[in-house]
């Protein structure tokens, strides 16, 4: 059968075939993620899935990123393109494999290292398949606050593991060396490696059948769809400048001085600039990031409120975006800046913008969500097995923030940590010294309104051992907003139970270090997202659903929304009467209108 090209290499491409390479895109990038989680050999790879995967054209643009964290769309694609810029493409080979881990190019923290194998079809560089993945360890200090980067581990500058196909055993011999659990590293290089490689077999396909021209192609004409419809959603919001503020609690050494958050977006006709120039300047603590970072939490803010459903996602999508952001601020710190907890200012940065948007497209933007990892390391000796232990116990969820017609999602991660998600229960027991008492929703804490804000969670981890423990939640005293008169949800906390029932609160969610004896418990507690329009405006009925879900309680439910609720045995019945007159004497000023 002759093929509908006489001659691939030389034709124009046409629609069908650019969305028969579109679809193939968007597979590749997913059967490249499957092959990482199913090789990995640690649970934050295979389980929480801090990872992504991704294909880029010769120049380091992206052409379609798994899906999987946000956060990374922009620190693949800029590191490919340093690395492009550091080797020249004439000086990349086939069989090559690059890597690197520099936080100040890929914007994060130094456990995300970062495998990248071009691709060529008859002599011509035509992409890059490329994985981001965090090692649990990457040597350097264990735990507690650093002071810049050269205690936050091994450092990898841009190097080739592989030439043309021959690993280079001087590099893994330095990786080996510099790591606690060194089989545990190599296996997730190996995974690494693996989903690479699976990306360039299913490119070369493409390309064997289509060929080098109409593979290019195919990614213009995406570029070129994805930036017409972004530009078409910019158009739909007003035309002005929208500006907001936030603070984090503070770096984590500088105790309770908090981190300013200021941004502001320019809308004019089909272009958006988000400056984030007033953003605090780098701080002393771990809680910086590099510039990709900073422009990654606009790049994620902007794909929400224009394309959020378009795929695959590509570097098109942004063209009608401008970001300006100076070196040196804390979402673009400069070395030696310290970055282990790289990941926390960018999600209230993100949080912010869509503060500031609400006003020019309320139906687009969602209030605020608690917007942390909320994470607690706890490690030390295990007589039992005789071996180093270091848990990781994150992503418990939390609640996100309602949107102007819709209630937010509880016990949710992160919006910039798209489709991670914590650790089975049973595999965090397994493997660590640990027992988890209790994983529940936290009443009340999600920010009430018309539309309620998500809550967040309650997480109870007792130690069969002893260990010292290094938290690092934020947000626990800028609490998540609501917007439109939606009330402000709970926020983050954590504290310490011990064996006899003494309780231990801390100012802020940082704890460097603490000792844990074997019995005592912490309790995550994570924040709601706020609430939606005023809460006086909620359906009563919705508010009886609420308290007989749990997710609101009784005295919540009269002080928060003027509705009554009386319990008749173990059932919750609706006062409508008392709701009424609770309600009338809140209409007597705001003049709200009683929803049916």
């Amino acid at each position: 059968m002759k093929s509908g090209i006489s001659n691939p290499a030389a034709s124009a491409v046409d629609a069908f075939t650019a969305e028969v390479i579109r679809s193939a895109l968007v597979a590749i990038t997913q059967e490249m993620k499957t092959n990482l989680m199913r090789t990995a050999y640690h649970t934050i790879i295979y389980e929480a899935e801090d990872f992504t995967v991704g294909l880029f054209d010769a120049d380091g643009n992206t052409i379609s990123i798994g899906l999987g964290l946000p956060m990374f769309v922009r620190g693949l694609s800029d590191a490919i393109k340093s690395k492009v810029a550091h080797w020249g493409k004439d000086n990349i080979k086939p069989g090559d494999i690059l890597l690197t881990n520099d936080s100040y190019i890929m914007g994060s923290h130094l456990n995300h290292m970062i495998y990248t194998l071009p691709i060529f079809n008859d002599g011509e560089l035509v992409a890059f398949s490329s994985s981001m993945a965090h090692w649990q360890d990457i040597g350097g200090q264990l735990g507690g606050v650093t002071r810049d980067i050269f205690s936050e581990g091994l450092q990898m500058p841009f190097v080739k593991h592989f030439r043309e196909g021959v690993e280079n055993p001087e590099i893994t011999a330095i990786i080996k060396a510099n790591v606690r659990v060194p089989e545990r590293a190599m296996g997730d290089m190996r995974a690494q490696l693996a989903s690479i490689r699976t990306g360039e077999r299913r490119v070369m396909n493409i390309l064997k059948r289509y060929g080098n021209q109409a593979f290019k192609d195919s990614i213009q004409l995406i570029y070129d769809q994805s930036e017409k419809l972004a530009r078409a959603a910019v158009r739909q919001i007003p035309d002005g400048v929208y500006e907001a503020e936030s603070f984090m609690d503070d770096d984590g050494v500088n105790h309770l001085k908090h981190i300013p958050i200021r941004v502001r977006v320019e809308v004019q006709g089909d272009q958006m600039t988000i400056d984030l120039s007033n953003v605090s300047p780098q701080v002393s603590g771990y809680y910086n990031s590099g510039v990709t970072a900073g422009r990654s939490a606009a790049e994620v803010v902007f794909k929400c409120i224009t394309s959020p459903t378009l795929m695959p996602i590509n570097d098109g999508s942004f063209r009608p975006l401008k970001i300006i952001l100076p070196l040196g601020r804390v979402i673009s710190a400069v070395k030696p800046a310290p970055v282990r907890v790289w990941m926390t200012v960018p999600m209230t940065v993100c949080d912010t913008l869509f503060r500031a948007l609400a006003p020019a497209c309320p139906e687009r933007t969602m209030a605020g969500h608690y917007a942390d990892l909320c994470t607690v390391n706890p490690h030390g000796f295990d007589p039992e097995t005789g071996r180093f232990f270091w848990s990781h116990i994150g992503h418990p969820g939390g609640g996100w923030g309602a949107k102007h017609d819709e209630d937010g999602k509880n016990a949710t991660v992160c919006l910039n940590d798209g489709d991670t998600h914590n650790a089975p229960v049973e595999a965090t027991e397994a493997k660590n010294p640990i027992i988890v008492e209790h994983r529940s929703l936290r009443q009340d804490s999600g920010g009430p309104g018309k539309f309620r804000g998500g809550l967040g969670v309650s997480n109870e981890v007792r130690m069969r051992r002893r260990a010292t423990i290094h938290a690092h939640v934020e947000r626990t005293l800028c609490a998540p907003w609501g917007l439109h008169d939606g009330k402000d949800a709970l926020a983050n906390q954590i504290f310490i139970t011990h064996k006899d029932g003494s309780v231990k609160t801390f100012e802020t969610g940082k704890i460097h270090p603490t000792e844990i004896d074997n019995g005592d418990s912490f309790t995550i507690e994570t924040g709601g997202g706020g609430g939606f329009w005023n809460p006086r405006e909620r359906a009563a009925e919705q508010v009886l659903a609420d308290v007989r879900s749990g997710y609101v309680s009784v005295d919540a439910a009269r002080r928060d929304y003027g509705v009554a609720i009386t319990q008749v045995g173990r059932r919750f019945e609706l006062d409508m009467a008392a709701t009424n007159g609770l309600r009338r004497a809140a209409i007597a000023n705001s003049k709200l209108q009683i929803p049916n």
